[in-house]
């Protein structure tokens, strides 16, 4: 058994058949030849294919951004809901300290949280004295974040703006909400600011381009606290 390589394309059982030591080494030294033949490239690429692909960290600002759930703040208004118990059912606003008052078990914390989180801490408090309390908590006025929600057009527009953000806005939109650029402006030295982490990037935008000859290389997708600014021409 030893020194022989076993062939799985023969039958086996008493047709057992089973190529010796040195015929075996013969067919490996052929295979290696045959791959120098065919070239590593090739087997590179064979390799490639069973790997996923990274993406390239610029691509990320040509993809519209994924919005995380929305946590309520502070001077918002929410409406709790207690299905079959309209006298626990109430809108109110969130106070300054993040708690809204509820019917029954008074103060709750909803600053921070999602609306989901705050149904079910409610419910939790109310089974106390409910059974099985189905609650909803829908969100009815946005106020908290009204101004970290929004994208700025500055510079050499008709009409500057502060626009609020929506969710697959790109620069091209802004610019339009904005009136578009004015007959001073020098739209291919436009440039966007964008806060990430603890410092701000600024990405140059031939905006010139993307309004006169249709090219949306960089026409980036938007994200909350974006600043579009658009300078003057060089006279």
């Amino acid at each position: 058994m030893h020194g022989a390589c076993y062939d799985p394309s023969l039958p086996s059982g008493d047709g057992d058949k089973r190529i010796p030591g040195k015929e075996a080494i013969g067919i490996a030294r052929w295979w290696m030849n045959g791959l120098q033949w065919i070239g590593i490239p090739a087997v590179a690429l064979i390799v490639a294919g069973c790997e996923s692909v990274s993406i390239p960290v610029g691509a990320a600002d040509r993809t519209p951004v994924n919005v995380e759930e929305y946590r309520i703040g502070a001077d918002d208004r929410v409406q709790v809901t207690v299905w079959r118990n309209p006298e626990l059912s109430v809108t109110a606003p969130v106070r300054p300290d993040g708690k809204i008052s509820v019917p029954l078990i008074g103060d709750v914390e909803a600053g921070g949280r999602t609306p989901g989180e705050v149904a079910e801490s409610i419910k939790k408090q109310l089974g106390v004295y409910i059974r099985d309390p189905n609650v909803a908590v829908i969100i009815t006025e946005l106020r908290s974040h009204e101004f970290l929600s929004r994208v700025r057009v500055t510079g050499a527009v008709r009409t500057p703006k502060s626009i609020p953000y929506r969710q697959g806005m790109t620069i091209l939109d802004a610019v339009l909400e904005a009136g578009g650029v004015n007959d001073f402006a020098s739209p291919n030295r436009a440039k966007l600011y964008r806060k990430l982490k603890e410092k701000v990037e600024a990405f140059e935008i031939e905006l010139g381009d993307i309004l006169n000859k249709g090219r949306l290389e960089t026409n980036l997708f938007l994200r909350p606290g974006d600043v579009i600014t658009v300078p003057e021409r060089l006279f």
